[in-house]
C-alpha cells in the first residue's frame, strides 16, 4: 500500500459523540498547528441536538493558507462506533485510521488500503483515572497527544496552550496535562514511522487573528454604534447576540457609575424581537437582530413596515438548510429570495454578503451606517460555515476618527429656521427623505408613522397618485443604494477569455482555490465575487463581457442567478447555474469539476443542475 505523505498539507477529521467534551480537545488540535506558525482551516459538523448523536471536526492543514473545505479526509480520528462504516469510506486510498485499539476490530470493519493505527485509549484511561466522566473527558486529551507524537507537533506547544486555558485552574490543568502526556509517550514508545503525515514550523500565520464569523459580527456592531439588540435564540444565530453581550460589558459601560450604555433584550419570539428593533430604529437608536431562515419568515411583516415607514433596521441572518426547521446545523446560502424580497407587496432590501470574519465586521458596522444612510432595513447575509467555524483572518481596523453615518437628519435649528419638512418628501432626487428623532422640536418635525399608504407630508392618503409616487421614490432610494453597498471584486483571469465565473459569500474561500488550480490548467476564467445586492455597475458590466458565465451558489434554485436575470434583464442562457446545497460547505475540487467540464465540452448546457459532493 501507497501511504499519503504530506507535509503541513493534509485533511484530518475526527469523528465523535456529541455531548463527550471532545469538541475543546479538537479545538485545541487545530490551535496548536496554528502555533507551529501552519495555517488551518477548521470545521464542526454538529447535530441539532443537545448529546449523543454524532459529531465531527474537520481540520484542513495548509501551508498555503487556503480556508475552504479541501474534499476527502487523509486521516480519520475514528472516536464513534456508530458511524464508524460511513467514516472510513471517507479516508483516502492510502489514508490513515486512528482508533481507540482497546477491543480487536471485528473482521471486514477495515479497508485493506487504509493504514490503521491503533491507540489502547480507553485501557489506558481506565488505568490512570477513576472518576468515569473524566475518563471520557481526558481520552480526548489523550488522542491529541499521540496526534501531536506521530505528526511531529513540538513538545511544547500543547501544554503552552493547556496552560493558558486553565490558567489559575491548577485542579484542570494537571489532569489534561496527565492525559496528555501518556498520549504523547505511547505513540513515541509505539507508533514511530506509523503515520507520513507531518507538521513542520513555518511563519504563514503571521498576525492573523482566529476568530467566527458571529463573534466578528457582533464586535462590528459594537464598532459600528449598534445601543440596542433583540433577539430569539436560533441556530445558527445565537452566539452573534451573546457575543455582543460580551463585547459591551467590556466596552460600553462607563467606568465611573458603571451604567450599562446598551440594552439587549431576549424576547419572547422573532416577531417580538424585529418588532423592537423597529421601535428602537424610529427612536433614532442603532439597533439590530440577529436570526436565521425560520426567524426571517417570522419577521417579514415588520420588515415590511420598516421598508414602507422607513425605519433604520439591521438584520443579522446566519442562514442555514431550509425550509421549515430544515438541517439547523448546515449550511446554505438560500435565504436570498426570502431576504431581498421580504414582505408581501413590492419590495427590496439592501442585502451585504461577506465572505469571511473580516467582512463580518467591516460590512456590520457598514449595515448601521447604510440602514440610518437609507432608513431602511440592511440585511447581513452570513452562513453557518461562516458564523459557527473560526477562520484565520486579516486583523480588524477601525479609525477612531471615524464619524458614524446618520443619513438625513433634520435638526431643531433647522426647523425653527422654517426648514419645509416632508417626512417622505424626496428633495433632491436620490429617493431619501428627511427624516426628524422623535422629541426634536416641541412644535415642528412631528409626523405620523404608519404602514399604510401616505402623502409625502405622512398624511394619509388612498389616493393613486400619492401611491405611486412613495412606491416610485422608494425604488429611486434603492438605485441610490448601488453607489453606496461594498463593490465587487474582479480576478482576471492570466488570458482573455469568454468564461466568466460569479460567486458570493461562502463560497469565496473555495472559489479562490479553484482559481488557484484553473492557472495551472488549459482553463481560463475571469470570476467577480458579488458583495452586495442592489448590484453595483461593475456586475453589469462583468456580463456584457462573457459569452459564458458560470454562477456558483450553495442552494438548490439558483437564486443569485434568478436575481441577476430579474435585475438585470441578462438572457438566462447566459448564466450556468453551478449548485450545490447538501448542507455541507462547497469544495474547490466540486467547482473545478463542474466548470472543468462544462468549459472543455463542447457545448455548454447553461440549464444543466450541479449535483452536491
Amino acid at each position: 500500500m501507497n501511504r499519503i505523505a504530506a507535509v503541513n498539507d493534509f485533511v484530518i477529521k475526527f469523528a465523535n459523540v456529541n455531548g463527550s467534551g471532545s469538541a475543546s480537545a479538537n479545538e485545541l488540535f487545530a490551535k496548536a498547528i496554528l502555533r507551529m506558525g501552519v495555517p488551518v482551516s477548521p470545521r464542526n459538523i454538529f447535530p441539532s441536538n443537545i448529546q449523543g448523536l454524532p459529531t465531527w471536526y474537520e481540520v484542513r492543514v495548509t501551508e498555503q493558507g487556503y480556508l475552504g473545505r479541501r474534499g476527502g479526509v487523509d486521516m480519520m480520528v475514528a472516536m464513534n462506533s456508530q458511524t464508524w462504516d460511513k467514516d472510513i469510506l471517507e479516508i483516502e486510498p492510502g489514508g490513515y485510521l486512528v482508533y481507540d485499539s482497546t477491543k480487536p476490530l471485528a473482521a471486514g470493519r477495515v479497508r485493506p488500503d487504509v493504514q490503521l493505527i491503533g491507540v489502547p485509549l480507553t485501557e489506558m484511561c481506565n488505568a490512570a483515572y477513576t472518576d468515569p466522566r473524566e475518563r471520557q473527558l481526558l481520552k480526548n486529551i489523550m488522542y491529541v497527544g499521540a496526534l501531536a507524537a506521530m505528526l511531529g507537533i513540538d513538545t511544547d506547544v500543547i501544554p503552552q496552550l493547556l496552560g493558558e486555558q486553565y490558567k489559575g485552574k491548577q485542579k484542570l490543568m494537571a489532569p489534561n496535562l496527565d492525559a496528555y502526556s501518556k498520549g504523547y509517550d505511547y505513540a513515541k514508545a509505539n507508533l514511530a514511522g506509523a503515520c507520513d503525515l507531518s507538521v513542520h514550523r513555518a511563519s504563514n500565520v503571521g498576525d492573523k487573528i482566529f476568530i467566527d464569523g458571529n463573534a466578528a459580527a457582533a464586535l462590528g456592531c459594537v464598532y459600528g454604534g449598534a445601543s440596542v439588540c433583540a433577539w430569539y435564540p436560533i441556530t445558527p444565530s445565537s452566539s452573534v447576540a451573546e457575543a455582543f453581550q460580551n463585547y459591551c460589558s467590556k466596552l460600553r459601560v462607563d467606568k465611573e457609575t458603571g451604567e450599562h450604555r446598551f440594552a439587549i433584550v431576549q424576547a419572547e419570539d422573532e416577531l417580538a424581537s424585529i418588532g423592537m428593533v423597529v421601535g428602537a430604529g424610529w427612536n433614532g437608536a442603532r439597533a439590530f437582530t440577529a436570526t436565521s431562515g425560520p426567524g426571517i419568515s417570522l419577521m417579514t411583516e415588520f420588515i415590511g413596515l420598516a421598508y414602507f415607514a422607513e425605519i433604520p433596521v439591521t438584520i443579522i441572518n446566519v442562514q442555514r438548510g431550509g425550509p421549515s426547521t430544515g438541517m439547523p446545523t448546515r449550511t446554505q446560502q438560500a435565504d436570498l429570495h426570502a431576504c431581498a424580497y421580504a414582505s408581501h407587496g413590492d419590495t427590496k432590501h439592501v442585502l451585504l454578503l461577506p465572505e469571511d470574519p473580516h467582512e463580518c465586521f467591516e460590512f456590520s458596522a457598514q449595515a448601521l451606517d447604510l440602514a440610518d444612510r437609507l432608513q431602511t432595513p440592511v440585511f447581513l447575509m452570513t452562513d453557518l460555515d461562516i458564523g459557527m467555524n473560526q477562520r484565520l483572518t486579516a486583523p480588524f481596523t477601525w479609525d477612531d476618527a471615524r464619524q458614524y453615518d446618520r443619513g438625513k437628519v433634520m435638526t431643531a435649528e433647522q426647523l425653527q429656521e422654517g426648514r419645509d419638512f416632508g417626512r417622505y418628501k424626496d428633495v433632491d432626487g436620490d429617493g431619501i427623505p428627511y427624516r426628524t428623532y422623535p422629541g426634536t422640536h416641541p412644535t415642528k418635525g412631528a409626523y405620523f408613522t404608519r404602514g399604510t399608504t401616505k402623502d409625502s407630508y405622512a398624511r394619509y392618503s388612498e389616493t393613486g397618485p400619492d401611491y405611486v409616487e412613495n412606491v416610485t421614490r422608494l425604488l429611486r432610494k434603492f438605485s441610490t443604494a448601488r453607489s453606496m453597498v461594498p463593490p465587487s471584486v474582479l480576478r482576471s483571469a492570466s488570458q482573455k477569455t469568454r468564461f466568466g465565473v460569479i460567486y458570493f459569500g461562502s463560497t469565496s474561500p473555495a472559489m479562490n482555490e479553484a482559481s488557484d488550480v484553473f492557472e495551472g490548467t488549459d482553463i481560463h476564467a475571469d470570476t467577480l465575487r458579488i458583495r452586495a445586492f442592489p448590484f453595483d455597475p461593475a456586475v453589469e458590466r462583468f456580463i456584457e463581457e462573457h459569452d459564458t458565465i458560470f454562477v456558483v451558489e450553495q442552494n438548490r434554485d439558483a437564486q443569485m442567478r434568478s436575481m441577476l436575470v430579474n435585475e438585470l434583464g441578462v438572457a438566462p442562457a447566459r448564466l450556468v447555474p453551478i449548485l450545490h446545497f447538501d448542507g455541507t460547505p462547497i469544495t474547490a475540487r466540486f467547482i473545478v469539476r463542474e466548470i472543468g467540464d462544462r468549459i472543455r465540452g463542447s457545448n455548454v448546457e447553461p440549464l444543466t443542475r450541479g449535483k452536491a459532493a
